[in-house]
């Protein structure tokens, strides 16, 4: 048999053993770590793999490595071992003092000097955004095309703060603010402002849905301690919607020592959410301090020459003349969200574009007809509370409490019914909004309602005019 039939064979051998261990973990976790193994060979009975980092090394010595030799032996008997190695061309590069060029790094197999693990210890976190940790960045997103005005100078003074300064000003820095106001787009800036102005920081992006979605992942596959070698060894550790995490017990604890673990290290953090720590429903009341010690910054609602700022700085990207009346008429019309803002000026300038149409203010009307009329009048589940709670003369923290008093319960039902009809927000959502009820509780409430304004007349007349004020 050649040499060359030799090599296909494991190379056919090898891509059986990566499917198998495919079924088994996960897409998700072949494609972060068996998709950028390499076969390099195979000598006395060892099948020699590389992959890119070190951190990926002993990632798959301690979680794959096992089984991938007992996958290949399956197929091959004369496979007695998987070794993993560095790929030369990067374990040249990292250990160019104490390697000669010519030689690969070492198997994985071979005993570890001390000085080496000190190095795989500092080249952990630098490894992470290479095996898919951290979330991606938006390139639009820059301090540069952040539109500055009096609701969001303070926050954006802030981040900027934190991006340039070689030390940590403040931590947590806590940005909140309603939907679409640009709290994310301040987290982007200032990720990418770091990252340009020092490479070798590492920065970790990502939700706070992402962040519990690994941690629930890591105590499935009992590897708790890599998660946290991974979260507590980065300089930047950024967190998207920190309210998403409210009422998990088990990801808040691991999330507050982590959170601890890097302050003591002196690392900088970055929140944000929708709300300040204070009111953040279902946290620790021990987190809630810990948010609330470095500085916090809020974004208020835009005001109208924000939102025509926004839009001109909108279309002088997009490179096209917009009267300024349009620009003006949307300005007005849609107040609550700065992303509606910008994909409305979007959808009018790609009708002009792909009809041949001049852009004016009635092609602008016809074409966003549906968002003006959703923006004529939006409201808000905490607007419905408290125009329940007025009408009955009850108490507007007894929509939260857990009281199920006659006189409480109906009025705080006719407001979960009210939100479902007058709102988009989904039943869950609701749910929070109620002292963190659960969403059956809202669909109760619902088909409670209808059926009550089916039998009796009165409650019927209280509810409807209830909807014609606050749509009103």
């Amino acid at each position: 048999m050649t040499n060359e039939t030799i090599g296909d064979l494991h190379e056919d051998n090898w891509r059986q053993v990566c499917e198998s261990l495919r079924s088994e973990i996960g897409e998700a976790a072949y494609q972060s770590w068996v998709k950028p193994m390499t076969i390099r060979g195979v000598a006395d009975g060892a099948a020699r793999i590389s992959v890119p980092t070190r951190f990926m090394r002993d990632w798959v010595v301690a979680h794959y490595v096992d089984r991938l030799g007992v996958l290949w032996s399956a197929l091959d008997a004369s496979i007695a071992c998987v070794d993993i190695s560095i790929q030369p061309e990067r374990s040249i590069k990292a250990d160019t003092e104490n390697t000669p060029a010519a030689s690969p790094a070492p198997p994985v197999t071979e005993p570890m000097a001390a000085a080496d693990k000190s190095q795989v210890d500092n080249r952990r976190a630098s490894d992470i955004s290479q095996v898919g940790i951290s979330g991606p960045l938006d390139s639009r997103f820059t301090f540069d095309n952040f539109v500055v005005g009096k609701p969001n100078e303070f926050a954006y003074a802030a981040a900027r703060r934190v991006a340039e300064a070689a030390s940590v000003p403040f931590n947590p820095l806590f940005l909140y603010g309603g939907v679409g106001l640009g709290k994310t787009h301040l987290m982007h800036a200032i990720a990418q402002h770091i990252c340009r102005q020092d490479p070798k920081r590492t920065v970790i992006y990502l939700s706070a849905e992402k962040f519990m979605y690994r941690f629930i992942r890591a105590l499935k596959e009992q590897n708790t301690v890599d998660f946290k070698d991974m979260f507590r060894n980065v300089d930047v550790l950024m967190i998207d919607d920190v309210q998403f995490i409210g009422g998990k017990g088990a990801t808040q604890e691991e999330f507050f020592h982590t959170f601890n673990a890097l302050v003591d290290q002196g690392r900088q953090i970055v929140i944000s959410a929708d709300k300040s720590p204070s009111d953040l429903e279902g946290m620790e009341e021990r987190l809630q301090s810990r948010l609330n010690c470095g500085l916090v910054a809020d974004i208020h609602a835009t005001t109208y020459e924000l939102r025509l700022g926004i839009l001109q700085s909108k279309a002088e990207q997009l490179k096209v003349d917009v009267p300024p009346k349009m620009m003006e008429f949307l300005a007005h019309k849609i107040t609550s969200n700065v992303r509606e803002l910008e994909g409305a000026l979007n959808r009018v300038v790609a009708h002009s574009q792909l009809v041949g149409r001049e852009i004016t203010l009635e092609t602008a009307q016809e074409v966003l007809h549906d968002l003006l009329r959703a923006n004529d009048r939006r409201v808000t589940i905490e607007e419905i509370q408290k125009q329940v709670a007025s009408h009955f003369n009850i108490r507007g923290s007894d929509m939260h409490s857990a009281r199920r008093a006659r006189s409480v319960a109906r009025p705080r039902q006719v407001a979960m019914y009210l939100a479902k009809q007058l709102t988009s927000r989904s039943l869950p959502e609701i749910g929070r909004k109620f002292g963190g009820r659960d969403h059956t509780t809202v669909m109760h409430a619902v088909k409670k309602v209808e059926e009550l304004r089916e039998c009796d007349s009165s409650f019927a007349e209280d509810v409807e005019l209830l909807r014609r004020m606050l749509e009103g």
